[in-house]
């Protein structure tokens, strides 16, 4: 962990920034009291490197720190750091340097803010970045006198905003104390876990002078200095602050004494049987003859029996001394525990959210449904109550992460956590109802694949993953050292997909990841992601595969439709979404006729678009994109946005929003693509595509050694890169086909969301290679 040294008045709001910023980056700071000050008598921190340069003012220390470790604090790019640079000035200029318990210069503050933050989570890019951590804690002494909630009525985005930010910079954990200073010095202090509790060393500090520090206040006092009215408004502030203080330190005691008090006993699985609540620790010291019963199966036809569950409690309310409610959450369900005893209606109350328990009760039905959980009609009367994994405190509540955006249209004060700060914290993330189905549904997506498959006389195989050559061309490959040279991450399994095939397996498909050095940072782009291959060999003509795949497709959509209803309604209910619309067989269109189709019925829904927009940028690109459509040629490669206006055209003229793509241009497909056999310009190649957008790329291969050679050189690549592929054909071979189908994007079209990141477990991509 780096170290820094900060000298510093532990009273300023840019000493605050500062600490929190160096905690959101792992920094370590050792602080003094000190610094510089102002003409204005405006407090300057000083920040000492290492290398003995000595860097001076809130923002130039904050983007100095901000330096020391990479982190998209200082932003993901040029322009964000551009815009952030802006916003620090900004907020020097604009709100440091007035009144802001002046209403009137609160009021334009907030306006500036909100009109920023009506769209955005933040105010630059999509993640906390020092922008905010500046802004927000130069405001929040303000927001909080004239009060919060009586704000977010004028100004929801920013309250919305800053309670985000408040949320994620959190306390400021304590650097480690300075060396002792001399006696002639300040003597230096280490910051407090909070701000608050740093004025208060400040002012405590400044109530015990040395005798070094009384010499020079009593000469001011000789020369005019603070009068006897001011020493005491002081006294009476510091007999103020030491009785807060108090109240507070015994408020502490008070609350540590009862979370003791329903702290629970300590228990292994040799004695959890003599206690009725507890905190069980389970070390394998035996096997029980406990049988455990799944919430999601928890109904009435189970009323009056006694029963386990494992379960986390999603939350909890205590009501009175005697009586708590829990709410159980296993994967996508939900039930309502009711507890009830002085002692473990105490345990059960200050359990944390997210902790797991073992509860053993018995199975009623209330009168009225209980509309929060999903097992509305049954409720838990605990008996026994075991805690065998308590939660610390959780970097995001799931309740925030959970909520859909009919939640924000009904109180945009709402703390929205963006996607970024989910992805920095998946494992919690991925506890909330949507993400458990969301993943339940991806597993189905892969069962059924490999169901259809088998049923159809494929064979699964596994192919390897670092090879010596590019396998599908081009510079988008990972090259990795091996040994005494290098290798390269798979793009495809697709040179081996087709070598399988000339080992008279006739029927090949992979379930594997995928490598690629694309960077992207589009909503459908990852640098790895699973990859669901097939390969075949065909008797007359391509098109044989391309009626395997289709019958594929439909199996899939039909089987998640079929037997993944709860989880397809846990998504809907936090990303709101319209069934798929497919037929089977599907719609099949060339691609020259896919063109026509978008330069005759695309222009029309750009249009509707462009009286839509709203900003004159938004009007512009439409604009250029629209004169583009009409004049689009017929082998002219079709854009991402041409994708998804073709979408939106198949799904008016055809009602379906699955369709192949069929012959597509020559100088758009790898080297192994067989050309038409009528005309060069075309190859016999496809894509299908889901709600505008491809999920799956295939082709007939070309399976002549020498033809393959000839395309090898053509396209640039070294053919003896890749002879052990070249040679598989020449000892006798089969026309054949196959595909690669994204199954990471089939999950998110098919749920309608809108980015593949939700879809993938732990997601890589140019910027993110964690957790």
């Amino acid at each position: 962990m780096a170290t820094v040294q900060l000298s510093a008045d532990f009273l300023a709001v840019s000493t605050e920034k500062i600490l929190a910023a160096a905690k959101l980056l792992g920094i370590q700071v050792v602080l003094s009291e000190g610094g510089e000050r102002t003409p204005c008598d405006l407090p300057v921190p000083v920040l000492d490197l290492p290398s003995g340069q000595r860097i001076r003012h809130t923002n130039a220390v904050l983007k100095r720190i901000g330096q020391i470790s990479d982190s998209s604090l200082t932003g993901s790019s040029f322009i964000e750091e551009a815009q952030i640079d802006s916003w620090l000035e900004w907020v020097a200029l604009e709100v440091d340097h007035h009144d802001l318990s002046n209403s009137e210069s609160l009021k334009l503050i907030c306006e500036a803010l909100e009109a920023q933050l009506k769209s955005r989570t933040f105010l630059v890019g999509q993640r906390l970045t020092l922008a905010d951590v500046s802004a927000a804690l130069s405001l929040r002494e303000a927001l909080e006198k004239a009060g919060m909630d009586t704000l977010r009525e004028t100004y929801p985005s920013v309250i919305r905003w800053a309670r985000t930010c408040y949320h994620q910079v959190g306390n400021v954990s304590p650097p480690k104390a300075a060396p002792k200073a001399s006696p002639a010095k300040a003597q230096p202090k280490a910051a407090a876990a909070a701000p608050q509790e740093a004025k208060a060393k400040a002012k405590a500090a400044a109530a015990a002078p040395t005798a070094a520090a009384a010499a020079p206040a009593a000469e001011a006092a000789e020369g005019g200095g603070s009068s006897k009215k001011d020493e005491k408004k002081k006294a009476k502030e510091e007999e103020k602050r030491r009785k807060e203080e108090e109240k507070k330190r015994k408020e502490d005691e008070r609350i540590a004494a009862q979370n003791a008090k329903f702290a629970g006993p300590s228990l292994t699985l040799e004695d959890f049987e003599n206690h009725a609540f507890g905190n069980l620790f389970i070390q394998s010291q035996r096997r029980t003859d406990r049988e455990w019963t799944p919430v999601s199966a928890l109904d009435p036809s189970k009323k009056d029996q006694q029963l386990w569950v494992r379960a986390r409690v999603h939350n909890s309310r205590k009501q009175g001394g005697k009586l708590c409610f829990l709410t159980l959450r296993q994967d996508v369900a939900t039930i309502q525990a009711v507890v009830f005893g002085p002692e473990i209606a105490g345990f059960a109350g200050a359990l944390p959210d997210e902790s797991v328990v073992d509860i053993y009760g018995k199975i009623c039905c209330p009168d009225v449904p209980i509309a929060s959980a999903t097992q509305s009609n049954v409720e838990l009367n605990v008996e026994k109550l075991y805690c065998i994994g308590r939660s610390q405190a959780l970097p995001l509540q799931l309740a925030d992460a959970s909520r859909s955006e009919k939640d924000f249209e009904k109180d945009p004060s709402l703390v929205r956590v963006g996607q970024d700060v989910k992805l920095d914290n998946r494992v919690i993330d991925l506890r909330t109802v949507a993400n458990q189905a969301i993943f339940r549904i991806q597993s189905g997506v892969c069962t059924l694949f490999r169901e259809f498959l088998l049923k159809n006389s494929f064979q699964e195989i596994h192919t390897p993953k670092l090879i010596g050559g590019a396998s599908e061309g081009g510079a988008d490959v990972f090259r990795v050292d091996y040994f005494e040279g290098n290798a390269f991450l798979a793009q495809s399994p697709q040179l081996y997909k087709q070598m399988a095939l000339m080992t008279d397996m006739p029927r090949v498909f992979e379930i594997g990841p995928i490598f690629r050095s694309e960077k992207s940072f589009t909503h459908r782009h990852m640098t790895e992601f699973t990859g669901l291959d097939i390969e075949m060999t065909f008797k007359d003509h391509y098109h044989e595969v391309l009626e395997v795949l289709d019958g594929l497709f439909n199996h899939i959509f039909e089987g998640l439709n079929s037997r993944f209803k709860r989880e397809i309604d846990a998504v809907r209910e936090q990303y709101p979404f319209e069934d798929l619309k497919w037929k089977y067989p599907c719609k099949r269109l060339t691609f020259k006729e896919a063109i026509g189709l978008l330069r005759s019925k695309g222009p029309a829904v750009l249009e509707k678009r462009l009286k839509a927009a709203e900003s004159d940028y938004d009007r512009g690109l439409i604009q250029r994109h629209l004169d583009s459509v009409k004049v689009h040629e017929d082998e002219e490669d079709i854009s991402t946005e041409d994708e998804k206006v073709l979408g939106v055209v198949m799904l008016e003229e055809f009602g379906e929003e699955l369709y192949i793509i069929d012959k597509f241009p020559k100088d758009t497909r790898p080297f192994y693509t067989m050309p038409d056999p009528k005309d060069a310009r075309w190859t016999n190649a496809y894509d299908i595509f889901l709600r505008g957008e491809e999920i799956t790329s295939g082709a007939q291969r070309i399976h002549d050694p020498k033809m393959l050679t000839e395309r090898c050189q053509a396209m640039g690549i070294p053919p003896e890169s890749i002879q052990p592929y070249i040679d598989a054909f020449k000892y006798g071979s089969y026309p054949h086909a196959g595909a690669g189908i994204g199954m990471e994007r089939v999950v998110m079209l098919f749920l309608s969301l809108n980015n593949i990141r939700k879809t993938s477990m732990f997601p890589r991509d140019p910027k993110r290679l964690t957790p």
